[in-house]
């Protein structure tokens, strides 16, 4: 999987290892995916790595998209194909995709499509994407109020991590990839989780090694399960409430749409209460980890009509099957449940139980 094509955590040694693989393959054109963002704050970075530190003159064709997870969709991902074929893009061109999940998703989309597949490169600018999204293939776009609905599965050449992009994001955005660490620790094993539960947002000096752990535990599922036949559903783990609160929150003009993180941390508390109440979750253990997330993420409110429109958003959850809804569960950390039904009234429970936090 992603590690045989050259995973590489160090900053300096990855920047080079990506010029190397540049310059060897004689790509014909390389294009890279930035955002208004990433092209003021990290675009001149990779232009410094990769051009004066490795010595290597990349002729990079930019191709700007708006911001936001709004974006994410088919018209976005329509005006990248006809900007890659108006500029001469081939089946030998390289795509760079330079920023958080939602570049990394719609890059690897547009790269994987785009004349049946052309290589691409994620340099992912945000943590969520960089222990998360960046990892394992997974492509894709928004379908309506449906995330991810439409997709590939298609492997970048690399994945280069560089920390000095988390230098760039405001605290919020810092604070939301914690999310998806708290998931690879809960569902890995005890050691991983309490590893990540001392993660705090405001001493970043733990995070280095612990970005790079959480690259492997996911690294090592996706491996074993690359096409998401079972043991890969695992790191949906709160994903099924936490996309639809998303979605939620994304269409409901009279809320602040949530980030991608703060969604899922939400789904993750949900999830724990669930797996209490169907597989005997130890008590101990759900307070442990709701204690921890809402030290971290600012508690939500949810009216019924919230929740109503969040609970019918969930037939559109990827993991359905015959038109029943499955969620990945926990008997405890480290021991996750695939394929779990779950009816309404223990749902609007665990919404009850989270209002109570």
């Amino acid at each position: 999987m992603i590690q045989k094509e050259g995973l590489v955590f160090q900053n300096e040694n990855a920047w080079k290892i990506l010029a190397s693989h540049i310059e060897k393959t004689n790509y014909s054109s390389v294009f890279v995916i930035v955002d208004e963002n990433t092209k003021k704050h990290c675009l001149p970075v990779l232009y410094e790595k990769v051009n004066l530190e490795v010595n290597l003159e990349v002729n990079w064709k930019v191709l700007v998209i708006p911001c936001g997870e709004k974006h994410k969709n088919i018209t976005t991902s329509n005006g990248l194909w006809e900007a890659l074929s108006d500029k001469g893009a081939d089946r030998n061109s390289l795509i760079v995709n330079l920023g958080g999940g939602m570049i990394t998703d719609i890059g690897g989309f547009v790269a994987s499509t785009y004349k049946r597949g052309v290589a691409f490169v994620n340099i992912p600018t945000t943590l969520l994407a960089m222990v998360d999204a960046s990892i394992g293939g997974k492509n894709g776009i928004d379908f309506g109020l449906a995330k991810n609905q439409i997709g590939t599965i298609y492997l970048p050449k690399m994945v280069v991590i560089e920390n000095i992009f988390l230098n760039t994001l405001p605290k919020r955005q810092l604070v939301s990839g914690m999310a998806e660490m708290f998931k690879h620790g809960i569902i890995h094993n005890q050691k991983s989780w309490e590893k990540v539960e001392s993660l705090n947002p405001n001493d970043t000096s733990k995070f280095e090694s612990l970005i790079w752990e959480s690259i492997q535990i996911k690294n090592e599922i996706v491996s074993l399960d690359p096409f998401e036949a079972n043991l890969r559903k695992t790191l949906n783990y709160g994903h099924t409430l936490g996309h639809a609160i998303e979605s939620h929150c994304l269409d409901n003009k009279e809320r602040e749409p949530l980030l991608h993180g703060e969604a899922i941390a939400i789904g993750i508390i949900l999830a724990t209460y669930i797996s209490n109440q169907l597989l005997d979750f130890p008590i101990k253990r759900l307070t442990e980890v709701t204690k921890t997330l809402m030290a971290v993420f600012s508690k939500q409110e949810f009216n019924k009509n919230e929740i109503d429109n969040i609970i019918n958003l969930l037939v559109f959850d990827k993991k359905n099957r015959n038109g029943k809804v499955l969620f990945v569960l926990l008997h405890d950390i480290g021991k996750p449940k695939t394929d779990c039904i779950v009816n309404n009234k223990l749902i609007y429970n665990a919404f009850d139980f989270y209002k109570n936090l």
